[in-house]
């Protein structure tokens, strides 16, 4: 733990325990530490204790931020909702909407213990039969919050479905305009092919924007007990949902590490296994699931180009970021071999 506020850069504490001091008084308790979590790559996340209770604080990254690409509010409004579905979330606490804290937007959630998957090695360790019933269950998350009706939930206004897919495509090709700082041709062409083949969405859901082993935490048990980082949460089509987790365990420990490699542990389901078992929990059926693959191959490049830009202005934290450059190239990549067209 880091107890000096001039240790983390986004986290002034002083500033922050007189304003929970004042909001919920009693929280804290003695001296506030934290930690900066790593294995993030957009917002920033903390882990605050007082010697006794934990707990978890995000803000946006530093310097150069994206429009809508890290909306605190949107994050917090989800998991709130949320909280007495099936789907499993943190408590929400706090948010300030403000910047005179923190100099941005953050809240404040319940600390909820289990382990983000990230590595082959531990993975595999819990054998192969866990593993599979792991991503099943994963599975079945998803499936879960896909199922919801946002109005149960108070999120019927939480997005637009009409014409999703096409203000997706928009909004992060202007994404890629704000970071670029170098020629990407392999991107700029996938994104003209996703535009020219862009298929009609099936009926919208409650879509999570970035559904992946290591943004769930499982217990001892394997059980999932919160699903984490919501920022790209909204109304829209479930299919990009499942290309996302698709092109997730086909790239996987590609780059030498930069990208996890969990989900390519034995036993791990297959892309195939997983879209047919998402159709079984849901009625729903995975066609043009190639676009909708190589789509989350370009969201996540265009992310990934963002991360890159950031780092080159030197406002990042964390170990890893230095790398974050390879990754874009990778994706597109990845996209352009998906439609076939590499």
């Amino acid at each position: 733990m880091v107890e000096s506020p001039a240790d983390l850069p986004g986290l002034d504490l002083v500033r922050l325990r007189t304003h929970l001091d004042g909001e919920l008084p009693g929280l804290v308790r003695g001296p506030l530490r934290a930690e900066l979590v790593e294995g993030g790559r957009s917002n920033l996340t903390y882990v605050l204790t007082d010697g006794t209770g934990r707990w978890v604080l995000r803000r946006p990254p530093l310097g150069h931020v994206l429009a809508t690409a890290h909306d605190m509010g949107r994050e917090h409004r989800v998991m709130s909702a949320l909280r007495d579905t099936d789907v499993p979330v943190p408590r929400m606490l706090l948010i300030d909407h403000g910047t005179d804290v923190l100099g941005a937007p953050w809240y404040l959630m319940e600390h909820v213990d289990g382990v983000a998957h990230r590595s082959r090695k531990a993975l595999a360790a819990l054998g192969e039969d866990r593993v599979s019933a792991l991503g099943r269950r994963l599975v079945e998350t998803l499936a879960a919050l896909h199922r919801i009706d946002p109005a149960d939930v108070g999120l019927d206004d939480f997005g637009r479905p009409e014409g999703y897919l096409e203000r997706q495509l928009r909004r992060w090709s202007t994404q890629l305009e704000k970071s670029r700082s170098r020629d990407l041709p392999d991107l700029d062409r996938l994104h003209a092919l996703l535009a020219e083949r862009r298929p009609v969405s099936p009926a919208p859901a409650l879509v999570h924007g970035d559904y992946r082993l290591d943004n769930v935490l499982v217990d001892d048990a394997d059980a999932i007990t919160a699903v984490l980082d919501w920022e790209m949460s909204t109304l829209g089509d479930p299919l990009t949902d499942i290309g996302l987790l698709v092109m997730y365990t086909e790239i996987a420990g590609i780059g030498g590490g930069i990208i996890p490699d969990a989900m390519t542990a034995p036993g791990f389901p297959k892309a195939e296994e997983i879209v047919s078992y998402y159709a079984e929990l849901t009625g729903r059926q995975a066609t043009d699931l190639d676009w909708y693959v190589a789509f989350a191959s370009f969201k996540l490049a265009v992310i990934a180009e963002g991360i890159h830009y950031r780092f080159q202005q030197g406002r990042t934290l964390g170990a890893g970021f230095e790398r974050a450059g390879e990754m874009a190239p990778i994706r597109a990549r990845h996209g352009l071999t998906t439609l076939k067209e590499s």
